[in-house]
């Protein structure tokens, strides 16, 4: 009888051990990431490129791979929301940083918005940066 005691305490003292070491690992939130603009000024015209790099706040290190559903750019900051300009993704050869090729029309403030989806974690990432064309 003694046996079966010590077998059922050990193993709902196992069992309590794994719960809380399960309860303390530290999980993501989607408010641990951040788009943060390679460079803020950006040369005017056709062809621009405007890159950001996606970080992980809790380390400081770049995010790769996220699927950027939504992309947006136009002239909010100079009281232009109406005035948006095409923008494309493009291919990056540095890990967590995200490329777009716009027309940047006019010199000025343009904001960019962007929708994306972090591999592993649930919500979605969404981010209003504002950048300068310049002549």
């Amino acid at each position: 009888m003694t046996t079966i005691f010590m077998k059922r305490a050990a193993a709902a003292a196992l069992a309590a051990a794994l719960l809380a070491s399960a309860a303390s690992v530290a999980r993501a939130e989607i408010n641990d990431y951040e788009f943060r603009l390679v460079q803020t000024d950006i040369k005017q015209g056709d062809g621009a490129i405007v890159a950001v790099r996606l970080i992980d706040r809790r380390s400081g290190k770049p995010v790769p791979d996220a699927v950027i559903f939504a992309s947006r750019i136009d002239m909010a900051p100079d009281g232009m929301p109406t005035m948006a300009a095409p923008i494309e993704a493009v291919p990056s050869t540095e890990p967590g940083v995200y490329r777009f090729k716009t027309n940047l029309m006019m010199a000025g403030g343009w904001r960019l918005s962007l929708g994306a989806k972090i591999q592993g974690e649930t919500g979605t990432i969404e981010s209003k940066l504002v950048l300068k064309a310049v002549p």
